[in-house]
């Protein structure tokens, strides 16, 4: 019992120290390179939508705050990730109506409980196809530009945990499919960087 109290304070400490840096090797890679090639702003802009719902999802049941406090974190990460690109591809004007859709949707979810549970199954939909527009984006470009495969594999490492956590605490079989469904796409968009990612000597030759 002593063994799985443990593990299971362990895999919820790792999760949120792992999640409040995950989006900084990404953030840093756009902001060293001024450059966003090789990130997907409609990626994103999913990947917030997923993260909100299921938010929203956990503190609607009143699940322990543990097993889901690292997603404010990742939201805000996000917004900083989303701002940068929106700056980058010069479309930041479009910053208030992404918030107020965000605010909007916050707020629709918890009207009636029949809405938050079919969230919660668009929501793995949802995130899924965020990570499908990632690997699209890749495959286009054959090239991962800032794509950070450290951010992809700390976001492996988390879903892992969580697969754990659910298992141990709430064993809810929704958030469950969830965390397998974006295990795989995870270390699918990994590789997937570190496939197109270009060499020194590619760069050059392609400048």
């Amino acid at each position: 019992m002593e063994l799985h109290t443990e593990l299971l304070v362990f895999a919820n400490w790792s999760t949120l120290v792992v999640c409040m840096v995950l989006k900084f090797p990404q953030i840093l890679a756009v902001m060293a390179s001024k450059s966003v090639e090789g990130l997907s702003l409609g990626s994103v802009l999913l990947e917030v939508t997923g993260f909100l719902v299921f938010l929203r999802y956990q503190m609607y049941y009143e699940y322990p705050m543990e097993t889901y406090l690292e997603y404010p974190i990742l939201i805000a990460q996000d917004a900083v990730l989303l701002l940068f690109i929106l700056y980058y591809t010069g479309s930041t004007r479009n910053a208030l109506a992404y918030s107020g859709i965000f605010f909007g949707l916050w707020n629709i979810l918890v009207l009636k409980k029949w809405i938050i549970d079919i969230a919660l199954n668009l929501c793995t939909l949802i995130s899924a196809s965020s990570k499908f527009l990632q690997l699209q984006h890749l495959w286009h470009t054959q090239d991962s530009g800032q794509a950070s495969a450290m951010t992809w594999g700390m976001a492996t490492y988390t879903c892992a945990t969580r697969i754990f956590t659910t298992l141990m605490t709430t064993g809810d079989i929704a958030v469950l499919i969830r965390f397998i469904v974006m295990l795989l796409l995870n270390c699918w968009i990994v590789f997937a960087i570190l496939k197109y990612r270009k060499k020194p000597e590619d760069k050059k030759k392609g400048d």
